[in-house]
Parts: structure tokens; sequence; C-alpha cells
């Protein structure tokens, strides 16, 4: 007789349907992309196939360790040089400002060290986010990615509104500018609207659609001449201060005026002047030899900027003793006192083309991430597609180009600069985090749709631990002791890890809020951040959860190698 169900029954199985469908739903924030998908996408990018089996879907790999470098260092030294080394001397550093420079290069290294790695591993579009969704987890990767769109945005704005003073200068002011770059001023709002911002950043999105060789080809010329004004600062500002006898360090409060705290917070401050390496991990998918030219070109571009802001500083300190420099434009300031009024305009150009190198380097990230997080299926998927014949991705560039262009022309941004230095920490941290999780406690779990045998191994070797190959042995007097199988083994140890990684991860997250909360003014930022990331979420949640490349995926569980 068949047995009836009672209310209980239903209940209980309701229940468990219930609890069953949230841990999908929870198992779906934590879902790994496989790291062979993002291999197999490279490799058959570089095979002239198109990428991830839809046509017309694979990056040009046309990139060389000069053209990374030209792309790193012009996203890198910005106009933020001719400013900050003026603002940091007076305030923290005084006559240190060289060892302030050399602290946050160590600093910024460090974090280009992890990028190296990681986009060593799976070089593929998307930089931060990319690493994040191996390592971590599809919900985290979201964010960062969410989050770097913001930072790419209001960091190309940023850096177009301040090339129309720059450019003033040339004119002989504002008002002598022509008609179409002159700023328009509007009653009912109290910034003035910049057209001459906005004209640059479609430029810029314009050359970037041309192709990434084309791009890297102007990038070189423009970092070429900016490091050319940099040169010469440091070898007429030299010979300037041999002349004078180094004259700004013969000050009685000595080196350090401000004590080794003046040095480490101005370090703090020059280590967002680093920023801009990261650049470079975005185009790993378009770089001919990946494993060996993205370690040369991250490590090339931040050694060329330390060398260069340091011997920068040291000439410009010993110009002008560091109390008596311009905050606003300490380097032409130096030269305009000891009668080199003409190399005013020499620094003002190396401004403007500092300038426009990191405003292509600020653009030229967005549509990378957003393609590859269209690829992914957290995007619609036209934000993927890639021009056959430029071999870009063309849509993606000009609807971050048109954003960038409007908030450039609308916005004073500087005060949604802060909005960068957040996501900047955010993704930094994420790839630091990556790092370890792929060294101490890789995934052990494989999409069986896309996975290869040779992933898994890889992943699982790379941690670096061997384990015991038999289950018991002999001590010294002969006799049997049990030890752990390697399973067994393992398992602990990736219990350890995971432990100590969360610890790590906690205490980074605690000091760092604790630091910004009390000692900067940043809780409109974080207000405006925490706005952002939640219109992110609810985005995830309706339509990147649903459409994911990896929903119904099946996993399953490798063995250690």
């Amino acid at each position: 007789m068949a047995r009836r169900l009672s209310w209980q029954d239903l209940q209980a199985s309701g229940s468990a349907i219930a609890t069953r469908l949230s841990l999908q739903d929870l198992q779906c924030l934590v879902r790994r992309k496989p790291a062979c998908s993002a291999a197999d996408r490279a490799e058959s990018s570089a095979a002239g196939a198109p990428a991830g089996g839809g046509k017309g879907r694979h990056l040009a790999r046309a990139l060389s360790v000069p053209d990374l470098i030209a792309i790193g260092v012009g996203s890198t030294i910005g106009a933020g040089i001719y400013v900050l080394v003026g603002t940091v001397a007076r305030e923290h550093a005084g006559p240190a400002l060289t060892l302030s420079f050399l602290i946050a290069g160590i600093a910024a290294a460090l974090s280009a060290l992890c990028y190296a790695e990681l986009s060593c591993r799976f070089p593929s579009a998307g930089s931060a986010y990319h690493y994040s969704y191996i390592c971590i987890g599809e919900s985290v990767a979201w964010l960062i990615g969410w989050a770097l769109i913001l930072e790419y945005t209001i960091g190309g704005s940023s850096v177009a509104r301040g090339i129309s003073p720059n450019l003033a200068l040339f004119f002989g002011g504002h008002e002598k500018l022509p008609f179409f770059l002159t700023q328009i001023h509007v009653k009912w709002l109290e910034t003035p609207l910049d057209p001459c911002a906005a004209i640059l950043v479609l430029i810029v999105t314009a050359l970037l659609c041309l192709g990434i060789k084309e791009s890297s080809f102007v990038e070189g010329i423009i970092t070429i001449a900016n490091v050319i004004v940099m040169l010469f600062v440091i070898c007429a500002g030299g010979y300037l201060a041999f002349q004078n006898g180094w004259s700004g360090y013969n000050d009685e409060q000595g080196y350090f005026p401000k004590g080794v705290a003046g040095v480490l917070s101005g370090s703090a401050t020059l280590f967002f002047a680093y920023i801009g390496f990261d650049a470079v991990a975005s185009t790993a998918e378009e770089v001919k030899n990946p494993q060996r030219d993205l370690p040369w070109g991250m490590c090339l571009t931040l050694s060329l900027c330390c060398f260069l802001y340091m011997m920068v500083s040291i000439v410009i300190v010993g110009l002008v003793p560091y109390y008596a420099l311009d905050p606003n434009t300490p380097i032409s300031s130096a030269f305009a006192k000891y009668g080199m009024q003409w190399a005013v305009y020499i620094i003002s150009t190396g401004a403007v083309f500092a300038l426009i190198a990191s405003l292509i380097g600020a653009i030229l990230p967005q549509p990378r991430i957003v393609m590859a997080m269209a690829r992914d299926g957290l995007l619609p998927p036209l934000f993927s597609a890639v021009d056959p014949t430029t071999q870009v991705p063309t849509l993606s560039t000009i609807l971050s180009g048109i954003c960038a262009a409007i908030l450039a022309l609308f916005m004073d941004v500087s005060e949604l600069a802060g909005m960068v230095s957040v996501g900047t920490l955010l993704a930094f941290t994420m790839v630091a985090i990556s790092v370890l999780i792929v060294r101490y406690a890789p995934p052990n779990e494989i999409a069986t749709k896309v996975a290869l045998p040779s992933s898994s191994e890889s992943l699982t070797s790379d941690s670096g631990y061997s384990e015991p190959d038999e289950e018991n042995s002999e001590d010294l007097l002969g006799n049997v002791q049990d030890i752990p199988t390697a399973n067994e083994a393992n398992k602990i140890r990736r219990q350890k890890a995971i432990a100590c990684i969360i610890l790590i991860f906690l205490g980074v997250v605690t000091i760092v809020s604790s630091v910004s909360f009390s000692f900067f003014p940043l809780i409109h930022t974080w207000i405006r951040v925490s706005m952002w990331l939640a219109v992110g979420a609810i985005i995830y949640v309706f339509y990147g959860r649903k459409y994911s490349s990896l929903t119904g995926v099946a996993y399953q569980r490798i063995s250690p190698a």
C-alpha cells in the first residue's frame, strides 16, 4: 500500500528543499573560475583561433617588453611628480624626500611582484578581477571588477581635468584658449564645464579603438618625450645645484627635520605616484610571451620610475630649501628662482605629456576588465565583442570613453579622487590574498566541463609542498608508527593555510579601516564607495549570478599532486 504523506513529511521535505536552495545560492558566491579556461583562451588567441569558441573574441598578441614599459611608465608617471615633490617635502620628509620615494618604490614593487606572479600563471585579460575569480570566488571578483570600473573612470576623468590648466599656460591664460576648449560657467552648476577634458578623453578613446599596437606606439612616443623632460630637469637642475653648492641641503634642521615618522608618512603619500603598473597586467592576454615579458615589463617600469623620481627629488631639494618650495609648481618655480623662466615652458610641456600618457593608461584597462566580466557571463555578452580587424573590445572601449568624457565634462572629480584610492586598496589587497591562496591553498575543485588534467596538477604542485607516499614508517628502534596519509596531511595543511590567510585578511582590513577613519577625511569617500558597491551587488544578484558561465557547471574534487 502506498504511504500517505503527512503534513510533517511535507514540512520536512519543504525545509530540506529550501535548505538545499539556500546552500546553492551561497555556493554560487564562492564558485571559482578554473584556471585552465583562461589558459585555453590565451593559447587559442596565440594560435589565431577565436577564444572561447566564439568568432572574433580573441585579442591581438602584439606587445613586447618595450611596449609594456611604455604603457607602464606612461600610466605611472603622471603630473603628480610635478606637484608631490613640493607637498611631501614641505609637509613630511624635508630633504629626506629621496628616501620617501625609495620606501614607496619598494612597497610598490612588492605589489608589482604579486601582479607579475599571477599574470604569469593566468595570462588573461581582467587583471585583479581575473585573479580574484580564480583564487577567491565569484562574488569577490565581481566587487573587485565593479570597483575597478569606477576607479579607472574617475582616474581618467581627473587626469583629463588637469590637462586644460596646463595647456592654458601656452596660450597665456584660460581666457585665451580656443573657444571650443574654454571652460563654460553655468549658473545652476557649481563646477564649470570643461569641454577640453571631454574632447581629450574622446580622442584617446578613438586612439585605443585603432588597436593595441597603435596605442602602445603613441604611448611610447609621449612617454619618451616625458622622460626627456625629466632628464632635462635632472641634468640642468644638477648643474645649477653644483654651481650653488647644493644650497638646499644647508639647513640647520638637518636631513630629517621631522624625523623618521615624517619620512614614512611621506612615503605613504608618494606610494600613489607609483600606481599605474597594474595597467601592464590588464594587457596580459595581448603580450607575445606573457610568462617572460610581463615580469620584465613591470620590474623595469618600476625601476625606471623610481630612479627618475629619486633623481628629480635630489635635484629639486638641492636647488631650493624644502620649506621654500612652491607646493603647486615646485619644479618650475625652482628654476624660475634662478632666472630660467624659459624652463617653465619645458616643464609645463612635460606635465602635459605626462597627463596625456596617464590618460591613455587610465582608459586602456577598463574595457578589458568589462570584456573579461562579459566573457564570464557577469555582464551582457555584447560587451565581450572584439573587433575582428583591430582585435580590441571596441564597444566596451567606446562606452568606457563616453562615460569618462561625460564625467570629465560636468563634474569636479577631485572630490571623488578618494574613491580611486579605495578601489586601488581593494584591488591590491585581493591580489596579495590571491598569491597566498594559489601558493598555500590552491583550489582543489575543478569544473568538469572545461578542466584539463594539466591545470589541476599545476595548481596543486605550485604550492611547493610534498606529501608522504607511505601510510606508516619506522622509527630508530624499528617500531612501526602510523602517520597521516597524503590526503589527510594535505587536508590538514590546507585548513591551517586557509585559517592563516583569513586571519591575515581580517587583520589587514581592520588596521586599514581604523587608520582610514582615524587619520584621513574619508568618511564621505567610504559612503560613496559603499553605495557604488551596493549597486554592483544588486546587479550581480539579479543578473550576474543567474547568467554566470559557471551556472550549472559541476565540480569534482581533485587529488593532491
